[in-house]
């Protein structure tokens, strides 16, 4: 990556929230959601960021698109900082960056129709209107598998994988330079799943637009990604290569997330290797010292206990915060 090239750097990202305090007098407690997390992305490509539930995936990308403000830290789109920026700054950091949600059906204004919803960002940022803003509907819908007329009709009278590639149009509307994909497919139904898949992928193909998308579903990584980013408990515990990454994972909890994942053959899933985790997720407010995985880790020993690993870079290009890694 070149600084001309790079379309989103965070540096020591951090989110925490303010809990409130019980009635019995016990003192509030602070949900560390995001904990120093250092990214970039690139023009036209796609960055994965996986990890189970609560592990901060969403809470970084909300605070990425300014739906969120970070407690501290930097974030810069195409090279503009964020935080402290005005709002003529934001307004037009704010046209770069984009986010498509998972569930298209709430994405959606039911008493809207579908080309007002497309064309609304196009007219609140004084681009196109009249007979321009409709030309740019219809292309908009077509570029995405739909059809102009379609521009008419309401959400409820799409399925929901044409109500996804509806939400991709407006994302796109603006020419975004980076969208922010939020468990894009995991609303839908499997036989629709690698349709939106292959449209994001030649939609990339076409605009150059980079892709953060979130998932928890490992094989939709493997078939999008160009690189993948693994958090747990708000910190990146790993980074690599798609081709790197999937070959040879080195973090205990990465190894864990993909003997997670089913095989077809079911041969190879009997001789698949497991990794089993024991003791639940720990809470955000209540992060274990040292190393935050060491208590569900089968590899922890008393340095884990007492020295969080930073994240360190490997021969093969990886990143792993692990002290047996």
């Amino acid at each position: 990556m070149t600084d001309a090239t790079i379309v989103l750097e965070t540096h020591d990202v951090t989110v925490h929230f303010a809990g409130r305090a019980s009635l019995f007098g016990k003192p509030a407690s602070t949900v560390k959601a995001v904990n120093g997390v250092d990214l970039a992305i690139a023009a036209g490509e796609t960055v994965a960021l996986v990890g189970e539930s609560g592990c901060g995936k969403s809470t970084l990308s909300n605070a990425i698109v300014g739906l969120q403000k970070p407690t501290a830290g930097s974030i810069k789109i195409a090279g503009q900082e964020v935080n402290g920026a005005s709002r003529r700054q934001l307004n037009a950091i704010r046209r770069r960056v984009q986010m498509i949600f998972q569930d298209p059906a709430l994405s959606l204004d039911p008493r809207s129709t579908i080309g007002a919803t497309i064309g609304e960002p196009l007219l609140v940022r004084g681009i196109a209107r009249g007979a321009k803003l409709k030309r740019r509907v219809g292309e908009l819908l077509t570029q995405v598998g739909l059809r102009p007329e379609h521009a008419e009709r309401y959400p409820h009278q799409f399925s929901g994988g044409q109500r996804q590639r509806v939400v991709i149009a407006r994302a796109l509307a603006l020419e975004p330079e980076l969208v922010i994909c939020d468990e894009p497919v995991s609303a839908l139904d499997v036989s629709v799943r690698a349709q939106i898949l292959n449209l994001l992928v030649a939609l990339q193909k076409r605009t150059g637009v980079a892709y953060l998308f979130v998932s928890h579903d490992l094989s939709v990584v493997r078939h999008i990604a160009d690189r993948v980013v693994v958090m747990y408990l708000g910190r990146i515990v790993e980074e690599a290569a798609r081709e790197t990454f999937f070959a040879d994972p080195k973090h205990p909890y990465t190894r864990a997330l993909m003997s997670a994942v089913p095989e077809a053959n079911p041969a190879v899933q009997r001789a698949k290797q497991r990794y089993v985790l024991s003791g639940e997720l720990p809470s955000p407010a209540n992060i274990p010292s040292g190393c935050p995985f060491h208590t569900r880790c089968p590899l922890a020993t008393d340095i884990c206990l007492s020295e969080r690993p930073e994240l360190t870079p490997r021969p093969d290009g990886a990143r792993v915060a692990c002290h047996h890694a």
